[in-house]
């Protein structure tokens, strides 16, 4: 049951059932935002299953991908936050659900008052691979040799290098809900980095899913009624959060995690998380006379690139380190510490990160820097008075 292919029929097998009748076994139970659920059609309402919202983690403007989108619910939730200016893909391969997806879309956009979703038929771990292109190849080129089979296999890099489904660093943010866990395990060697591949550098991961506190046993994986119900195929809590680390994403975090499982299988227990994790460490490390200082409430912290801050010290990093702790999710953990005029340099020259030093007050400051002036009472806090 742990191969690919069993795997993928099981899912499409449930969820077409899933698409023309409730299945409440597919599904946590989720609160979400009943002001956008106003202009969402209730057949596609009970009929799209999830275990949390990452929609809640969307701003105006974003371009988002929703990863095995299902019925549409998230999708059109998400048209409604990003607003005009934004742009939601939605990915499934369930020709059913997303026929329900699709039958919806012009009426939802026009009580939204705008028109910015739109759905893909592919396989969330080969986001390269557009297969209502590929099935139209196989309309006119069916495979009946192996030297057919050799031609589809052409047309599949042809349509993966030229046609991508979804192209490299087009996504602010991919998002997902309780779907990740349906994928086999030997694909999922392929989904995680291929979520890292499409968002833009900045970009986000915002996944809702099911996990286990312990591994699953081989024989719950071989059932594909728990496999595809979400039981079988979840990874235990410490293997999600690596999955991300090892495809090079940082400031992972857990937005949250069920208090109670959703269900229990011969005493493991299955419950729902929501993640966000951010792509952006790639990129060389310049010197440009820059520190932080964390605030705490720590003793020290160490980050994805293996820097360790010590609280209320100045700790010397590169530009790209800099720019990453003073945006989101680390600046409100850190003050940014900039050489003034003249102190500054160029990023040109390497900065050693495979180190954690700090940064004397003199560098950033300049070793002539000599001035002596009065207290300035906007340092000194709101009500202006040190002393």
């Amino acid at each position: 049951m742990n191969s690919s292919v069993d795997v993928e029929r099981a899912v499409s097998e449930r969820y077409s059932r899933g698409a023309t009748a409730r299945e409440a076994q597919l599904c946590c139970p989720v609160e979400y935002d009943p002001r956008y659920l106003r202009v969402i059609p209730e057949e596609i309402i009970e009929r799209d299953y999830g275990c949390g919202d990452p929609s809640r983690h969307l701003a105006p403007g974003d371009t988002v991908l929703d990863l095995g989108s299902g019925a549409g619910k998230i999708c059109y939730i998400a048209s409604q936050i990003v607003g005009p200016r934004g742009r939601v893909l939605g990915v499934d391969m369930n020709d059913d659900m997303l026929a329900l997806a699709r039958r919806y879309q012009e009426p939802v956009g026009d009580r939204i008052g705008w028109h910015n979703v739109e759905f893909r038929r592919g396989r969330i771990q080969d986001l390269r691979l557009d297969l209502e292109r590929l099935d139209e190849w196989l309309s006119r080129h069916p495979v009946r040799t192996s030297d057919d089979l050799q031609a589809l296999e052409s047309e599949e890099a042809r349509l993966r290098n030229e046609a991508p489904l979804i192209s490299d660093s087009s996504v602010d943010v991919v998002i997902s809900n309780c779907v990740l866990n349906l994928v086999s395990e030997e694909d999922r060697q392929q989904l995680f980095p291929e979520i890292y591949r499409v968002l833009r550098r900045g970009g986000r991961a915002v996944i809702s899913d099911i996990v286990a506190d312990e591994p699953v046993p081989e024989h719950l994986k071989a059932d594909p009624q728990l496999w595809s119900g979400c039981v079988s195929g979840a990874m235990t809590e410490t293997a999600f959060v690596e999955a991300f680390e090892r495809a090079g994403f940082y400031g992972i975090e857990i937005l949250s995690r069920g208090a109670e499982p959703w269900r229990t299988v011969e005493g493991i227990e299955f419950r729902s998380i929501t993640l966000r994790a951010y792509r952006g460490l790639e990129g060389p490390c310049l010197e440009t006379n820059k520190a932080v200082i964390y605030r705490g409430p720590w003793k020290k912290v160490i980050d994805d690139d293996g820097h360790v801050f010590r609280r209320g010290l100045r700790t010397a990093v590169c530009e790209k380190t800099f720019g990453i702790l003073t945006r989101v999710p680390y600046r409100d953990h850190f003050d940014p510490v900039l050489p003034l005029e003249g102190a500054d340099v160029e990023p040109s020259s390497p900065f050693d990160c495979n180190r954690s030093a700090l940064r004397h007050p003199r560098e950033t400051k300049g070793l002539d820097y000599d001035r002596t002036s009065d207290a300035a009472p906007d340092a000194c806090g709101t009500d202006g008075n040190c002393c």
